[in-house]
């Protein structure tokens, strides 16, 4: 009985813990993506280019890169 009372109690404390990360978690990659959105918006945009245009066109060159230097 008494067992069962504290895998009980164990088990509440656990899912606390996970959704007080999993919060934590989508404020700060939620704040990273803003702050990288504004910084490839800013500088890394070519004339006319949108910021998914520009984010692909980096991803792309940086494989590129990494295959070159393999």
């Amino acid at each position: 009985m008494a067992k069962s009372k504290l895998v009980k109690a164990n088990e509440k404390i656990a899912d606390a813990v996970v959704g007080g990360y999993k919060k934590i978690e989508e404020g700060v990659v939620g704040a990273y993506k803003k702050v990288e959105d504004g910084f490839v918006d800013q500088f890394l945009t070519h004339e006319g280019e949108t910021m998914e245009d520009a984010k692909k066109r980096l991803h792309e060159e940086q494989t590129q890169r990494e295959a070159a230097s393999k």
